[in-house]
């Protein structure tokens, strides 16, 4: 008897790859336009979308604009790109934390860095940093706000009008978190999220052992220690399913379960007719039968056109072979990805001691 095939994620980029000399149109601008591409995605069942952003991209920014695709959408994940750096951690974490009580527990983060001295001009806190610092700094970020989400217990809400509490303050902490360039002592001002902690996802290219630059070795460190998922840019399975199995032995070092970090291949796509759509289904089965990631997350070349073909040529194929859900069986991207929500590690210090 044949075992079930392993269970296939799916995700995509709102985001078009930016053109030199291109013209920004109105969709940079209006939150209708992503309202309208995440139903679209909905409807494929899709795990979750990402939207990129920086500082120095023009547009709207993209964790406001998923907060206003939260309450148009019910099941669909919602993965922002996040700055860390010339931000504070306290604010990232309550930004995150504030998306995923809007979205019912459908929030995750990409953690973004920022490295060229005209982003650290619009602060005029610091000057730009190497990549590897600054990527460094982002996995203290991760971690920060990964504490500040525990900060509030799940039950420390007690909104009890006949005694006026609202808070049970022993079930509140302070994570008193010292990093090489911030400290935050907490709690955070936002209760525990739904999910626990909203899903971190981190972007890697290739393997660590194949990466020249000292920042390449760093993120995947970071990847490794605090990601839920990572998104791996490679351009063959082998590629792909080289940096899964490092991730997952560098997360095992780390103390944590491979298991515990889902790994996609993230890959370009250009898509212009049905039969680009039925050519992308046999790519993600051969790669995903080969085990080369858990999943994959599109980047296509144009979204508003090539999110369409995927939903309605890829996806009936994908679900044809076996390979893809036909409704969402869980409510939270947590539930989408099989990730267990995590327990509050205050709770659990509490309940030892």
């Amino acid at each position: 008897m044949s075992l079930p095939p392993r269970p296939l994620h799916l995700a995509v980029a709102l985001d078009a790859p930016s053109r030199p000399g291109a013209d920004h149109d109105a969709a940079d601008h209006d939150a209708a336009h992503f309202v309208a591409l995440a139903r679209l995605a909905e409807r494929g069942t899709l795990d979750f979308i990402t939207l990129g952003d920086s500082f120095a991209r023009p547009g709207l920014d993209a964790l406001a604009v998923l907060a206003r695709v939260a309450p148009t959408t019910q099941h669909l994940g919602l993965v922002p790109t996040v700055t860390t750096t010339h931000t504070e951690p306290f604010h990232v974490s309550t930004a995150v934390a504030t998306l995923d009580w809007v979205s019912r527990g459908r929030a995750g983060w990409t953690v973004g860095v920022s490295t060229t001295e005209a982003d650290a001009a619009l602060f005029g806190r610091r000057s730009a940093a190497p990549p590897a610092e600054v990527w460094r700094e982002a996995g203290e970020v991760a971690d920060v706000a990964a504490r500040l989400w525990d900060s509030w217990e799940d039950d420390a809400e007690i909104r009890d009008r006949a005694t006026g509490r609202f808070i049970d303050r022993d079930k509140l902490h302070h994570v008193d978190f010292t990093g090489g360039s911030f400290t935050v002592r907490g709690p955070s001002i936002v209760p525990r999220p739904p999910q626990g902690r909203p899903v971190i996802v981190v972007e890697v290219t290739g393997t660590a052992a194949d990466a020249a630059a000292p920042a390449d070795r760093v993120l995947h460190e970071v990847a490794a220690a605090h990601a839920d998922v990572a998104l791996v840019r490679a351009e063959d399975p082998q590629t792909a399913g080289a940096a899964r199995a490092e991730l997952r032995e560098r997360a095992r070092a780390h103390g944590r379960d491979p298991g515990s970090l889902v790994v996609l291949a993230s890959l370009p796509v250009e898509l212009d007719s049905s039969a680009d759509a039925v050519g992308l289904a046999d790519l993600i089965r051969d790669w995903h039968a080969d085990g080369a990631a858990d999943g994959f997350h599109l980047r296509p070349a144009d979204p508003a056109r090539g999110l369409g073909l995927l939903v309605d040529g890829t996806v009936p194929v994908l679900r044809h072979r076996g390979l893809l859900r036909r409704g969402y069986a869980g409510a939270t991207l947590r539930e989408h990805l099989g990730l267990p929500r995590p327990a509050n590690r205050y709770a659990l210090a509490r309940e030892a001691s």
